[in-house]
């Protein structure tokens, strides 16, 4: 996303991604021989997740580049399992303790050092990236835990299928009116870039996702999730030059310790 957004406008790489996964999950579907229809007493449940796991999370999550370094998007945006650890006591009943209030406070520290580490001016410069990066992690944590509360009962597949197609819907209704992208900038290479975001990223991740929070708690899941901001930052510090230095290592290290004790509060 942080190399497409040189050349596309979020949204317009989003919608293309969208109609690329949803295309490769409805052939996973149909080769699983899974019936695609949806009950009609489900259908408000479904978008309900659908906007906040798919809408909420992908788009806001790609505004928040707009502002922040790829690295910083991804410590922001994976702070996911913090805020569905919070959510779960209200909708769940699981009643946090005390490791989940502190969980909160050592991610919010390392968010916080790792945008104003190089300055009052630099760091109010990107709050709008950081607001964009943890509505995008709201979003999807309670998603991922009404997910648990409103279990939809659809075939694996059939899910992710229906939840992508209904979730990336507003973003390419928001592409066609807002932007005007020019696919012709894009080589070979940023084609290749798409046609991965989609297939995995707006595709067959998503599988093993939900599949995990079928057999877990919402907030043993987003355990899961942990490597996601260790692959992304070496990712951005191989591919994008970007630093690792202390400040950086320690926003990590202070949010990922923040995870593990929200999972285990």
């Amino acid at each position: 996303m942080k190399v497409l957004i040189a050349d596309l406008p979020p949204l317009s790489i989003r919608a293309v991604a969208g109609v690329i996964g949803v295309s490769a999950l409805l052939a996973i579907a149909l080769a699983r021989h899974e019936k695609l229809g949806v009950p009609r007493a489900i259908w408000g449940r479904l978008t309900i997740v659908s906007l906040l796991n798919i809408t909420g999370w992908m788009g806001f999550s790609s505004f928040s580049l707009l502002w922040l370094t790829a690295s910083e998007a991804i410590v922001v945006c994976y702070t996911v399992a913090v805020w569905a650890a919070l959510f779960a006591w209200p909708i769940l009943g699981e009643r946090p303790r005390w490791q989940r209030v502190l969980a909160l406070v050592l991610a919010m520290g390392g968010i916080t050092l790792l945008v104003l580490g190089r300055g009052l001016d630099i760091g109010i410069a990107k709050l709008p990236g950081v607001a964009f990066g943890l509505a995008s992690a709201i979003f999807f944590a309670l998603g991922t835990v009404l997910t648990k509360r409103w279990p939809l009962g659809l075939p694996p597949t059939t899910m992710v299928v229906w939840q992508v197609a209904i979730g990336c819907l507003p973003l390419g209704l928001g592409a066609m009116l807002l932007e005007a992208p020019e696919f012709g900038r894009l080589d070979a290479g940023g084609w290749l870039l798409v046609v991965y975001g989609g297939l995995v990223g707006l595709g067959v991740a998503y599988i093993p996702w939900f599949a995990a929070l079928r057999r877990l708690p919402a907030s043993v899941a987003s355990l899961g999730t942990l490597i996601t901001p260790v692959v992304g930052v070496l990712a951005a510090v191989a591919f994008l030059g970007e630093p690792l230095g202390v400040r950086e290592a320690l926003a990590l290290a202070l949010t990922i310790t923040g995870v593990v004790l929200a999972v285990r509060g």
